[in-house]
């Protein structure tokens, strides 16, 4: 898996664009602004982007979805319960930061499927608590998990926004992220990637 971390937008959300090696489909992760660096990284990757993926619909994690569906087609997946969220800008219109339209996703997002992209096998992990429908998404043999707003490197998601809650969010870490082998490098929405033991042992949000 060949992986491109572009920290993009306002506020520094990590997209992600993860490729498969030897066919090069690819899947980009919360593109959460439209920045060029995100097509350039596709050209220079020479990627077929086959999903555009958003683990959550707040406005940082949706704002380039509808310029890289205009320039991938691919479609959007999101989990259904994430719908109400994209469809009202994922609280952009409270903030007044201007934000187009998400289009409608294409692939509806349900736990336990897996999403095919090439040879990679991403897990959608069903991960709510920092917003509705919140999803993760687990690559087995690769030993990664995309985990959006869930936990940081010694941090987890806020809980203090429309649809947060935190004894959710800690069911999800604890029963979710943490039944994931302890050498799983989790890449997040936000800062430097982690690992699930470090977490374990370190994360003064989990002690």
């Amino acid at each position: 898996m060949e992986i491109d971390q572009l920290s993009i937008g306002p506020i520094q959300t990590n997209c992600y664009l993860a490729m498969c090696k030897r066919t090069h489909e690819a899947v980009v992760i919360d593109p959460g602004w439209d920045d060029p660096r995100v097509p350039s990284a596709i050209e220079r990757r020479q990627a077929s982007v086959k999903y555009i993926v958003n683990t959550h619909a707040h406005w940082d994690h949706i704002g380039g979805n509808a310029a890289l569906s205009r320039l991938t087609g691919a479609p959007l997946a999101i989990h259904p319960e994430a719908l109400p969220m994209l469809r009202a800008k994922g609280g952009a219109v409270a903030w007044d930061i201007p934000l187009e339209p998400s289009p409608e996703p294409g692939v509806l997002l349900e736990p336990g499927t897996e999403l095919i992209v090439g040879d990679l096998r991403l897990k959608i992990l069903y991960t709510p608590g920092h917003a509705p429908g919140h999803i993760s998404l687990y690559e087995a043999d690769k030993g990664i998990v995309f985990d959006g707003d869930v936990l940081f490197n010694r941090g987890i998601g806020r809980t203090d926004l429309p649809g947060g809650d935190m004894p959710t969010l800690m069911k999800s870490i604890r029963e979710v992220l943490f039944a994931l082998p302890d050498e799983t490098v989790v890449l997040s929405g936000h800062g430097p990637r982690t690992t699930i033991g470090d977490e374990r042992l370190m994360n003064p949000w989990l002690a």
